[in-house]
Protein backbone atom coordinates (compact mmCIF):
# COMPACT_ATOMS: atom_id res chain seq x y z
CA UNK A 1 0.00 0.00 0.00
CA UNK A 2 1.35 3.09 -0.95
CA UNK A 3 0.95 6.47 1.14
CA UNK A 4 -1.99 7.66 -1.70
CA UNK A 5 -3.76 4.90 -0.69
CA UNK A 6 -3.72 5.41 3.18
CA UNK A 7 -6.09 7.27 5.39
CA UNK A 8 -5.38 10.57 7.04
CA UNK A 9 -5.50 8.02 10.69
CA UNK A 10 -2.92 5.52 9.39
CA UNK A 11 -0.47 8.27 7.89
CA UNK A 12 -0.59 9.75 11.25
CA UNK A 13 -0.31 6.56 13.10
CA UNK A 14 2.51 5.86 10.86
CA UNK A 15 4.56 9.27 11.67
CA UNK A 16 3.87 9.20 15.71
CA UNK A 17 3.37 5.83 16.54
CA UNK A 18 6.56 3.25 17.65
CA UNK A 19 6.42 0.59 15.32
CA UNK A 20 8.11 -3.06 15.28
CA UNK A 21 10.11 -3.54 12.58
CA UNK A 22 9.29 -7.05 10.96
CA UNK A 23 13.16 -8.75 10.17
CA UNK A 24 11.45 -10.66 6.91
CA UNK A 25 9.79 -8.01 5.93
CA UNK A 26 12.89 -5.27 6.12
CA UNK A 27 16.25 -7.15 5.20
CA UNK A 28 16.95 -8.28 1.99
CA UNK A 29 18.14 -11.67 0.84
CA UNK A 30 21.96 -10.48 0.95
CA UNK A 31 21.37 -9.44 4.23
CA UNK A 32 19.78 -12.48 5.61
CA UNK A 33 22.77 -14.83 3.80
CA UNK A 34 25.07 -12.75 5.82
CA UNK A 35 23.36 -13.43 8.81
CA UNK A 36 23.52 -17.15 8.29
CA UNK A 37 27.40 -17.67 7.44
CA UNK A 38 28.34 -14.98 10.20
CA UNK A 39 26.42 -17.25 12.25
CA UNK A 40 28.39 -20.43 10.94
CA UNK A 41 31.79 -18.68 12.48
CA UNK A 42 29.98 -18.26 15.68
CA UNK A 43 28.69 -22.06 16.12
CA UNK A 44 32.38 -23.18 15.67
CA UNK A 45 33.38 -20.40 18.49
CA UNK A 46 30.61 -21.96 20.73
CA UNK A 47 31.57 -25.20 20.15
CA UNK A 48 35.72 -24.53 20.74
CA UNK A 49 34.91 -22.04 23.51
CA UNK A 50 32.70 -23.77 26.27
CA UNK A 51 34.58 -22.37 28.97
CA UNK A 52 36.20 -18.84 30.15
CA UNK A 53 39.90 -20.10 29.56
CA UNK A 54 38.44 -21.39 26.44
CA UNK A 55 37.10 -18.45 25.19
CA UNK A 56 40.16 -16.35 26.23
CA UNK A 57 42.42 -18.77 24.30
CA UNK A 58 40.23 -18.02 21.11
CA UNK A 59 40.16 -15.33 21.07
CA UNK A 60 43.60 -14.39 21.34
CA UNK A 61 44.14 -16.70 18.34
CA UNK A 62 41.75 -14.59 16.21
CA UNK A 63 42.79 -11.42 17.60
CA UNK A 64 46.82 -12.39 16.70
CA UNK A 65 45.48 -13.18 13.26
CA UNK A 66 44.29 -9.91 12.97
CA UNK A 67 47.72 -8.23 13.79
CA UNK A 68 47.13 -8.06 17.89
CA UNK A 69 50.07 -8.04 20.06
CA UNK A 70 50.18 -8.33 23.50
CA UNK A 71 49.97 -5.11 25.55
CA UNK A 72 53.11 -3.55 26.96
CA UNK A 73 52.59 -0.26 29.28
CA UNK A 74 56.19 0.63 29.03
CA UNK A 75 56.24 1.36 24.60
CA UNK A 76 54.57 4.16 22.85
CA UNK A 77 51.34 4.02 22.19
CA UNK A 78 50.08 5.19 18.39
CA UNK A 79 46.76 5.66 16.51
CA UNK A 80 45.96 2.55 14.84
CA UNK A 81 47.75 0.19 17.15
CA UNK A 82 46.37 -3.33 18.44
CA UNK A 83 46.94 -4.35 21.59
CA UNK A 84 45.36 -6.83 24.40
CA UNK A 85 45.74 -7.68 27.53
CA UNK A 86 45.15 -11.50 29.47
CA UNK A 87 44.34 -11.41 32.40
CA UNK A 88 44.94 -14.43 34.45
CA UNK A 89 44.24 -16.93 31.30
CA UNK A 90 40.36 -15.62 32.04
CA UNK A 91 39.30 -12.66 30.87
CA UNK A 92 40.27 -10.24 28.26
CA UNK A 93 41.00 -6.56 27.30
CA UNK A 94 41.59 -5.45 23.56
CA UNK A 95 42.11 -2.25 22.27
CA UNK A 96 42.42 -0.48 19.18
CA UNK A 97 44.06 3.44 19.57
CA UNK A 98 42.02 5.80 18.10
CA UNK A 99 42.60 9.07 16.07
CA UNK A 100 40.87 11.46 18.44
CA UNK A 101 42.72 13.23 21.24
CA UNK A 102 42.29 10.35 24.38
CA UNK A 103 40.50 12.59 26.72
CA UNK A 104 37.77 12.34 24.00
CA UNK A 105 36.96 9.26 25.73
CA UNK A 106 36.72 5.40 24.52
CA UNK A 107 34.23 3.24 22.75
CA UNK A 108 33.77 0.16 25.10
CA UNK A 109 31.99 -3.03 24.56
CA UNK A 110 31.86 -5.15 27.23
CA UNK A 111 30.83 -8.95 27.58
CA UNK A 112 31.09 -11.69 29.65
CA UNK A 113 32.44 -14.94 28.69
CA UNK A 114 31.36 -17.43 32.18
CA UNK A 115 28.52 -19.35 32.04
CA UNK A 116 26.57 -21.57 34.54
CA UNK A 117 27.94 -24.67 34.58
CA UNK A 118 29.00 -27.24 37.17
CA UNK A 119 31.96 -26.70 39.11
CA UNK A 120 34.04 -29.64 40.71
CA UNK A 121 34.23 -29.23 44.31
CA UNK A 122 38.20 -29.34 45.69
CA UNK A 123 38.25 -32.55 47.27
CA UNK A 124 35.50 -34.61 44.34
CA UNK A 125 36.21 -37.72 43.90
CA UNK A 126 34.93 -40.96 46.16
CA UNK A 127 33.36 -44.13 45.72
CA UNK A 128 29.53 -45.12 46.65
CA UNK A 129 28.56 -48.95 46.65
CA UNK A 130 30.68 -49.65 43.54
CA UNK A 131 30.20 -46.39 41.51
CA UNK A 132 32.89 -43.56 41.52
CA UNK A 133 31.61 -40.02 41.47
CA UNK A 134 32.62 -36.67 41.22
CA UNK A 135 31.22 -33.94 43.89
CA UNK A 136 30.48 -30.56 42.33
CA UNK A 137 29.06 -26.93 43.51
CA UNK A 138 26.70 -25.85 40.88
CA UNK A 139 27.64 -22.54 39.35
CA UNK A 140 25.41 -19.69 38.28
CA UNK A 141 21.92 -19.79 38.30
CA UNK A 142 20.63 -22.51 37.10
CA UNK A 143 17.73 -25.32 37.28
CA UNK A 144 19.01 -28.05 38.84
CA UNK A 145 16.94 -30.82 37.41
CA UNK A 146 17.95 -29.57 33.29
CA UNK A 147 21.50 -31.21 34.46
CA UNK A 148 20.40 -34.87 35.00
CA UNK A 149 20.33 -36.94 32.44
CA UNK A 150 22.27 -35.41 29.94
CA UNK A 151 25.75 -35.69 28.68
CA UNK A 152 28.83 -33.63 30.19
CA UNK A 153 32.20 -32.92 28.86
CA UNK A 154 34.89 -32.49 32.00
CA UNK A 155 37.19 -28.79 31.04
CA UNK A 156 39.79 -27.21 32.80
CA UNK A 157 43.10 -27.02 34.34
CA UNK A 158 44.78 -28.42 37.31
CA UNK A 159 47.75 -26.63 38.71
CA UNK A 160 50.73 -28.43 40.03
CA UNK A 161 52.74 -27.82 42.58
CA UNK A 162 56.06 -27.62 40.57
CA UNK A 163 54.60 -24.69 38.50
CA UNK A 164 53.15 -26.60 35.75
CA UNK A 165 49.44 -27.03 34.83
CA UNK A 166 47.88 -30.04 33.08
CA UNK A 167 45.11 -28.70 30.70
CA UNK A 168 41.92 -31.64 30.84
CA UNK A 169 39.01 -31.94 28.33
CA UNK A 170 37.26 -34.76 28.06
CA UNK A 171 34.19 -36.13 26.55
CA UNK A 172 34.18 -33.48 23.46
CA UNK A 173 35.54 -35.68 20.62
CA UNK A 174 33.71 -38.34 19.09
CA UNK A 175 35.67 -41.27 20.83
CA UNK A 176 35.74 -39.58 24.41
CA UNK A 177 33.89 -40.96 27.27
CA UNK A 178 31.23 -38.16 28.59
CA UNK A 179 29.73 -38.02 31.90
CA UNK A 180 26.64 -37.69 33.55
CA UNK A 181 24.17 -36.70 36.47
CA UNK A 182 22.04 -39.26 37.06
CA UNK A 183 18.12 -39.37 37.91
CA UNK A 184 15.39 -41.29 39.93
CA UNK A 185 13.58 -43.69 37.41
CA UNK A 186 9.14 -42.41 36.58
CA UNK A 187 8.22 -45.24 38.82
CA UNK A 188 10.17 -44.69 41.88
CA UNK A 189 9.80 -41.28 42.01
CA UNK A 190 6.62 -40.17 43.46
CA UNK A 191 8.24 -38.57 46.86
CA UNK A 192 10.91 -36.54 44.65
CA UNK A 193 7.17 -35.32 42.18
CA UNK A 194 5.81 -34.01 44.69
CA UNK A 195 9.13 -31.46 45.87
CA UNK A 196 8.90 -27.74 44.48
CA UNK A 197 10.33 -27.61 41.22
CA UNK A 198 13.64 -26.11 42.87
CA UNK A 199 14.11 -28.98 45.34
CA UNK A 200 13.56 -31.84 42.84
CA UNK A 201 17.25 -31.84 42.57
CA UNK A 202 19.26 -30.75 45.61
CA UNK A 203 22.84 -28.82 45.37
CA UNK A 204 24.56 -31.92 46.90
CA UNK A 205 22.69 -34.41 44.70
CA UNK A 206 24.62 -33.05 41.45
CA UNK A 207 27.23 -35.13 41.73
CA UNK A 208 28.83 -36.38 38.18
CA UNK A 209 29.22 -40.50 37.08
CA UNK A 210 32.86 -41.36 36.06
CA UNK A 211 32.85 -45.09 36.48
CA UNK A 212 32.12 -48.20 37.92
CA UNK A 213 34.93 -50.78 37.73
CA UNK A 214 37.55 -51.75 40.56
CA UNK A 215 40.88 -51.95 40.26
CA UNK A 216 41.80 -55.12 39.27
CA UNK A 217 43.62 -58.46 41.18
CA UNK A 218 43.27 -56.89 44.84
CA UNK A 219 41.15 -56.68 47.70
CA UNK A 220 40.38 -53.66 49.78
CA UNK A 221 37.75 -50.85 49.56
CA UNK A 222 37.71 -47.67 47.40
CA UNK A 223 38.88 -49.96 44.37
CA UNK A 224 36.74 -48.27 41.81
CA UNK A 225 37.92 -44.80 43.18
CA UNK A 226 41.58 -46.78 43.00
CA UNK A 227 41.12 -47.53 39.10
CA UNK A 228 39.60 -44.00 38.59
CA UNK A 229 42.72 -42.11 39.49
CA UNK A 230 45.27 -44.79 38.27
CA UNK A 231 43.39 -44.00 34.77
CA UNK A 232 43.94 -40.48 36.07
CA UNK A 233 47.73 -40.68 37.15
CA UNK A 234 48.75 -42.40 33.53
CA UNK A 235 46.93 -39.87 31.36
CA UNK A 236 47.66 -36.55 33.08
CA UNK A 237 50.34 -37.51 36.18
CA UNK A 238 48.29 -36.24 38.66
CA UNK A 239 47.25 -37.57 42.19
CA UNK A 240 43.81 -36.55 44.36
CA UNK A 241 45.59 -33.85 45.90
CA UNK A 242 46.26 -32.53 42.76
CA UNK A 243 42.14 -31.96 42.71
CA UNK A 244 43.30 -29.34 45.83
CA UNK A 245 44.84 -26.55 42.95
CA UNK A 246 42.26 -27.51 39.61
CA UNK A 247 39.38 -25.59 37.67
CA UNK A 248 37.25 -28.52 36.33
CA UNK A 249 34.20 -27.73 35.30
CA UNK A 250 31.39 -30.15 33.86
CA UNK A 251 29.41 -28.67 30.50
CA UNK A 252 27.13 -30.10 28.09
CA UNK A 253 29.18 -32.28 25.86
CA UNK A 254 26.78 -31.34 23.05
CA UNK A 255 28.04 -29.03 20.51
CA UNK A 256 25.70 -26.03 18.90
CA UNK A 257 23.08 -26.82 16.09
CA UNK A 258 20.69 -25.22 13.94
CA UNK A 259 17.32 -24.82 15.19
CA UNK A 260 14.08 -25.07 13.07
CA UNK A 261 13.21 -26.27 9.17
CA UNK A 262 14.08 -23.37 8.45
CA UNK A 263 17.21 -23.12 10.09
CA UNK A 264 16.85 -19.69 11.46
CA UNK A 265 17.94 -20.13 15.18
CA UNK A 266 20.97 -22.05 16.92
CA UNK A 267 20.59 -23.99 20.00
CA UNK A 268 23.53 -24.98 22.11
CA UNK A 269 25.52 -24.42 25.27
CA UNK A 270 26.64 -20.67 26.69
CA UNK A 271 24.47 -18.21 24.13
CA UNK A 272 24.54 -16.22 28.13
CA UNK A 273 26.95 -14.49 27.57
CA UNK A 274 29.29 -15.80 24.43
CA UNK A 275 26.65 -14.83 22.12
CA UNK A 276 27.33 -11.03 23.02
CA UNK A 277 30.80 -11.58 23.65
CA UNK A 278 31.99 -13.27 20.43
CA UNK A 279 30.25 -9.81 18.53
CA UNK A 280 31.91 -8.09 20.49
CA UNK A 281 34.86 -9.44 19.63
CA UNK A 282 34.63 -9.84 15.77
CA UNK A 283 33.34 -5.77 16.22
CA UNK A 284 36.80 -4.84 17.53
CA UNK A 285 38.95 -7.46 15.22
CA UNK A 286 37.45 -6.02 12.00
CA UNK A 287 37.77 -2.06 13.44
CA UNK A 288 41.19 0.01 11.41
CA UNK A 289 42.55 2.83 13.04
CA UNK A 290 38.87 3.83 14.43
CA UNK A 291 38.07 7.86 15.47
CA UNK A 292 37.68 7.27 19.13
CA UNK A 293 39.65 4.30 20.79
CA UNK A 294 38.15 1.57 20.89
CA UNK A 295 37.80 -1.17 23.90
CA UNK A 296 36.07 -5.08 24.02
CA UNK A 297 36.11 -6.29 27.28
CA UNK A 298 35.70 -9.84 27.57
CA UNK A 299 35.15 -10.78 31.96
CA UNK A 300 34.86 -13.65 33.60
CA UNK A 301 32.66 -14.02 36.93
CA UNK A 302 29.29 -12.21 35.98
CA UNK A 303 27.41 -15.21 36.48
CA UNK A 304 28.18 -15.30 40.30
CA UNK A 305 28.36 -11.10 40.65
CA UNK A 306 31.32 -10.50 38.91
CA UNK A 307 33.64 -10.56 41.71
CA UNK A 308 37.52 -11.72 41.84
CA UNK A 309 39.89 -10.25 40.77
CA UNK A 310 38.91 -11.72 36.92
CA UNK A 311 35.23 -10.14 37.14
CA UNK A 312 34.23 -6.96 36.42
CA UNK A 313 34.35 -5.39 39.90
CA UNK A 314 38.23 -5.72 40.00
CA UNK A 315 39.86 -2.63 38.63
CA UNK A 316 41.55 -4.35 35.69
CA UNK A 317 39.52 -2.27 33.25
CA UNK A 318 40.34 1.35 35.82
CA UNK A 319 43.73 0.41 35.11
CA UNK A 320 43.80 -0.68 32.09
CA UNK A 321 42.72 2.45 30.87
CA UNK A 322 45.09 4.30 33.32
CA UNK A 323 48.09 3.13 31.48
CA UNK A 324 46.43 4.12 27.66
CA UNK A 325 46.12 7.69 29.27
CA UNK A 326 49.37 7.97 30.77
CA UNK A 327 50.64 6.91 27.11
CA UNK A 328 49.21 10.02 26.27
CA UNK A 329 49.95 12.07 29.42
CA UNK A 330 46.38 11.81 30.83
CA UNK A 331 44.45 10.74 33.25
CA UNK A 332 42.27 7.83 33.54
CA UNK A 333 39.27 9.88 34.97
CA UNK A 334 39.40 12.67 32.32
CA UNK A 335 38.97 9.30 29.57
CA UNK A 336 36.60 7.06 31.55
CA UNK A 337 34.20 10.37 32.08
CA UNK A 338 33.94 10.79 28.55
CA UNK A 339 33.31 7.43 27.36
CA UNK A 340 30.42 5.41 26.31
CA UNK A 341 29.87 1.46 26.81
CA UNK A 342 27.52 -0.73 25.64
CA UNK A 343 26.89 -3.68 27.92
CA UNK A 344 27.35 -6.20 25.88
CA UNK A 345 24.57 -8.91 27.46
CA UNK A 346 21.65 -10.80 27.04
CA UNK A 347 17.91 -10.50 27.31
CA UNK A 348 15.09 -12.91 27.48
CA UNK A 349 12.93 -13.30 24.55
CA UNK A 350 9.71 -13.66 24.72
CA UNK A 351 8.14 -17.02 24.84
CA UNK A 352 4.57 -17.35 24.21
CA UNK A 353 4.54 -20.39 26.40
CA UNK A 354 4.99 -18.24 29.68
CA UNK A 355 3.19 -15.75 28.52
CA UNK A 356 2.69 -14.83 31.98
CA UNK A 357 5.74 -13.82 32.75
CA UNK A 358 6.40 -11.24 30.37
CA UNK A 359 4.39 -7.47 29.56
CA UNK A 360 4.32 -8.24 26.20
CA UNK A 361 4.94 -3.93 25.26
CA UNK A 362 8.30 -3.79 26.86
CA UNK A 363 10.31 -7.41 26.05
CA UNK A 364 12.06 -8.61 23.25
CA UNK A 365 11.04 -10.76 20.61
CA UNK A 366 13.11 -13.11 18.68
CA UNK A 367 13.90 -11.78 15.65
CA UNK A 368 13.46 -8.71 16.33
CA UNK A 369 16.96 -7.58 16.21
CA UNK A 370 19.39 -6.61 19.15
CA UNK A 371 17.75 -5.56 22.31
CA UNK A 372 18.70 -1.81 23.69
CA UNK A 373 17.87 -2.39 27.80
CA UNK A 374 17.39 1.05 29.74
CA UNK A 375 17.75 -1.14 32.90
CA UNK A 376 17.82 -4.32 34.53
CA UNK A 377 17.93 -4.99 37.85
CA UNK A 378 14.96 -6.57 40.22
CA UNK A 379 11.51 -5.20 41.05
CA UNK A 380 12.66 -1.41 42.19
CA UNK A 381 15.66 -1.16 39.79
CA UNK A 382 17.91 -2.70 42.62
CA UNK A 383 21.28 -3.55 41.57
CA UNK A 384 21.15 -1.10 38.22
CA UNK A 385 22.55 1.62 36.66
CA UNK A 386 19.40 2.85 34.48
CA UNK A 387 20.95 4.56 31.68
CA UNK A 388 20.17 7.78 30.98
CA UNK A 389 17.86 9.33 28.00
CA UNK A 390 20.50 11.48 26.56
CA UNK A 391 22.24 7.60 26.07
CA UNK A 392 19.55 6.30 25.29
CA UNK A 393 19.09 8.75 22.15
CA UNK A 394 22.50 8.76 20.92
CA UNK A 395 22.24 4.87 20.53
CA UNK A 396 19.08 4.79 19.05
CA UNK A 397 20.39 7.53 16.62
CA UNK A 398 23.77 5.18 16.19
CA UNK A 399 21.63 2.09 15.41
CA UNK A 400 19.22 3.92 12.96
CA UNK A 401 22.18 5.54 11.08
CA UNK A 402 23.70 1.93 10.41
CA UNK A 403 20.00 0.61 9.32
CA UNK A 404 20.46 -1.80 12.34
CA UNK A 405 17.52 -4.21 13.72
CA UNK A 406 16.82 -3.33 17.00
CA UNK A 407 14.12 -3.50 19.54
CA UNK A 408 13.96 -2.59 23.02
CA UNK A 409 13.44 -5.08 26.12
CA UNK A 410 12.47 -6.00 29.70
CA UNK A 411 13.99 -9.03 31.85
CA UNK A 412 10.02 -10.06 32.47
CA UNK A 413 7.10 -8.33 34.19
CA UNK A 414 8.46 -5.94 37.28
CA UNK A 415 7.74 -7.87 40.11
CA UNK A 416 8.53 -11.45 38.41
CA UNK A 417 12.13 -12.22 38.91
CA UNK A 418 14.87 -10.10 37.33
CA UNK A 419 18.74 -10.29 36.92
CA UNK A 420 21.33 -7.88 36.25
CA UNK A 421 24.37 -7.26 34.13
CA UNK A 422 27.92 -6.02 34.35
CA UNK A 423 26.64 -2.51 33.18
CA UNK A 424 26.67 -1.08 36.96
CA UNK A 425 30.12 -1.61 37.50
CA UNK A 426 31.59 0.55 34.35
CA UNK A 427 28.92 3.24 34.74
CA UNK A 428 30.30 3.33 38.66
CA UNK A 429 33.38 3.95 36.72
CA UNK A 430 31.73 7.40 35.59
CA UNK A 431 30.89 6.05 32.03
CA UNK A 432 27.77 6.67 30.40
CA UNK A 433 26.89 2.88 29.79
CA UNK A 434 23.61 0.84 28.28
CA UNK A 435 22.80 -2.84 27.96
CA UNK A 436 22.68 -4.03 24.58
CA UNK A 437 22.01 -7.54 23.72
CA UNK A 438 20.49 -10.54 22.08
CA UNK A 439 17.28 -11.92 23.01
CA UNK A 440 17.39 -15.72 24.41
CA UNK A 441 14.97 -18.41 24.67
CA UNK A 442 15.37 -20.89 27.61
CA UNK A 443 18.56 -18.80 28.90
CA UNK A 444 20.67 -20.41 31.76
CA UNK A 445 19.32 -23.79 30.15
CA UNK A 446 21.85 -26.56 28.90
CA UNK A 447 20.17 -25.75 25.55
CA UNK A 448 19.18 -22.36 24.84
CA UNK A 449 17.61 -20.52 21.96
CA UNK A 450 18.96 -17.76 19.44
CA UNK A 451 18.40 -16.08 16.16
CA UNK A 452 21.00 -15.64 13.80
CA UNK A 453 19.32 -12.64 12.62
CA UNK A 454 19.60 -11.14 16.22
CA UNK A 455 23.30 -12.21 16.60
CA UNK A 456 23.96 -10.88 13.30
CA UNK A 457 22.39 -7.32 14.63
CA UNK A 458 24.80 -7.47 17.71
CA UNK A 459 27.79 -7.31 15.93
CA UNK A 460 26.91 -4.43 13.41
CA UNK A 461 25.48 -2.88 16.70
CA UNK A 462 29.02 -3.08 18.49
CA UNK A 463 30.81 -2.28 15.24
CA UNK A 464 29.10 0.48 14.75
CA UNK A 465 29.91 1.82 18.22
CA UNK A 466 34.11 1.10 18.04
CA UNK A 467 33.70 2.94 14.65
CA UNK A 468 31.59 5.85 15.50
CA UNK A 469 32.90 9.16 14.43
Amino acid sequence: MNNKEKSPSELLKEKLFHTKREAFATLDDAEIKAADLYAEEYRNFLNTAKTEREAVNAAISLAHAKGFVPYDRKKALKAGDKVYLNNRGKALLLAVIGTRPITDGVSIAAAHIDSPRLDLKPNPLYEDHNLAYFDTHYYGGIKKYQWTAIPLSLHGVVALKDGNSIEIKIGEDADDPVFCVTDLLPHLAAEQMKRKAVDVIKGEDLNILIGSRAFKDDKGSELVKLNIMKILSERYGITESDFLSAELEAVPAFNARDVGLDRSMIGGYGHDDRVCAYPALTAILATEKPAYTAVTILADKEEIGSDGNTGMQSAYLRYFIADIAAAFGEEARHVLSTSVCLSADVNVAYDPIYSEVFEARNCAFLNGGVVLTKYTGSRGKSDTSDASAELMAKIRKMMDDKDILWQIGELGKVDAGGGGTVAKYIADLNVDTVDLGVPVLSMHAPFEVVSKLDLHMAHKAFSALLERK
